[in-house]
This record gives C-alpha cells, sequence and structure tokens, in this order.
C-alpha cells in the first residue's frame, strides 16, 4: 500500500496510512455542553469575558487557557485542580457521529488519541461516549509544551512504533491542524474548526470503505471540501 496515498474511488478521495492519530474533544467525543459550563463558570468567578475565554478554548490545556487571563500563579493552579473536578462530573458527553464505527474498524496499535485533557478527564469522557479506551493515549500530562507543539503527536507516532509521516491526523481546532502539520503528519479536519488542514469533512460517518491490510490502513473520504 502506498504511503498516505489519495486516488478517486467511485466519488471518493481515497487515503491510507500507517495510524491514525485523534483528538478527542469534538474530533471524538462532543462534549462542548460540558467544557463550556465549566470555563463559563470560571469566567464568571473571575470577571472574565467570556466570549473571549470560550474562544481560546480549543486545543489547549487548562493551564495554557488559564495563563491567558490570568497572571497569579497560584491561582492558575488551583483553578487549573478546579476544573479538572468540574470536567469529571460535567453531565452531557457523547460520540461524535460516526466515532464508534471507525474505532471499532481500527486495530489497537494502529490509532492513538492526543489531547489537551488531562488523563482522568480524557478516560471519563471516552467512557462516557461509549468510545474504548486507545493503547496510546497522550494527555496534558504527557508532554511539556501543548498543541500548537507537535510533541503530543510526534510522542504518539513513538509510542506505536510508527514514523509520523506515515499517519494521520484528525483534528477540529486550528491548533491542533497546526500541531499536525508540524509534526509532518497530513490532517483531516473535522468540523468548521478543522480549516486549512490537508482535507475537511463535517464528521466521522465520512470515513466509509475502512480497510485494514496489514500494511495499514485504507478508507474513503466523503464530503470532502
Amino acid at each position: 500500500m502506498q504511503q498516505l496515498s489519495r486516488a478517486q474511488e467511485h466519488g471518493a478521495a481515497v487515503w491510507s496510512a500507517a495510524a491514525l492519530l485523534c483528538d478527542m474533544d469534538g474530533t471524538l467525543v462532543d462534549s462542548a455542553r460540558a467544557i463550556e459550563q465549566v470555563w463559563t463558570e470560571l469566567a464568571v468567578r473571575h470577571d472574565l469575558p467570556c466570549s473571549e475565554v470560550l474562544a481560546a478554548l480549543p486545543g489547549r490545556t487548562a493551564r495554557d487557557i488559564l495563563r491567558l487571563f490570568l497572571d497569579d500563579v497560584r491561582v492558575i493552579e488551583e483553578e487549573a485542580a478546579r476544573v479538572e473536578r468540574s470536567q469529571l462530573a460535567a453531565p452531557g458527553v457523547g460520540p461524535i457521529p460516526g466515532a464508534h464505527r471507525l474505532l471499532s474498524g481500527l486495530p489497537a496499535n494502529r490509532w492513538a488519541v492526543v489531547t489537551a485533557a488531562p488523563g482522568a478527564v480524557a478516560r471519563a469522557r471516552l467512557a462516557a461516549a461509549g468510545l474504548p479506551e486507545p493503547k496510546v493515549l497522550v494527555t496534558a500530562e504527557s508532554v511539556t509544551s501543548g498543541k500548537p507543539s507537535p510533541e503530543g503527536y510526534r510522542l504518539a507516532a513513538e509510542r506505536l512504533g510508527l514514523p509520523c509521516e506515515r499517519c494521520v491526523v484528525l483534528e477540529d481546532a486550528a491548533v491542533g491542524v497546526a500541531a499536525g502539520r508540524a509534526a509532518g503528519a497530513r490532517v483531516i479536519g473535522i468540523g468548521p474548526g478543522g480549516q486549512g488542514a490537508d482535507a475537511v469533512v463535517s464528521d466521522l460517518l465520512s470515513f466509509t470503505g475502512l480497510e485494514f491490510t496489514g500494511e495499514g490502513i485504507r478508507w474513503r473520504l466523503g464530503e470532502e471540501r
């Protein structure tokens, strides 16, 4: 199988890769309501502009977000811990359409999750969405620099034993798209936040005809724009 090849088959682009490296929130898991609730409460507590706080969320760790708005290191650490506790209990988490089908068709050593969420939150959200926990889970604690740094995606590929250049990243946020590109991977954007990727689709239902050949994964990608 040609690495990262694309061709036209029955009107849909055919992609192939050694593995998929997936963002979590907004890509595999619909957690928008839970995240918005937690960060709106924080903005109110600190009299911060709610719209600006929410706009800063996609792809960033809690500490990176807090550093944009707060200066006191002690307060940042206290709020980061509070945000994590709140997110563990926040309701309204479910799968992105097509997530179950996609992940169930992948061998465990051919996909990973790379998220800005803490490990406990990531595992809780995947479980709440009814999705499997990946063999390789790169979380906020796993890296020294969050997205748009490529560190997380490079680490995920390394743990899978594969070069990042042979992987495809799935992302729903601009900082994540930038991270995937910087890591040397091709990127498929999920939803409107994935603009700037090599292809953009509305959700994971656009992945069809998934096959594993022993060398890698092959699929058709619809709704490309």
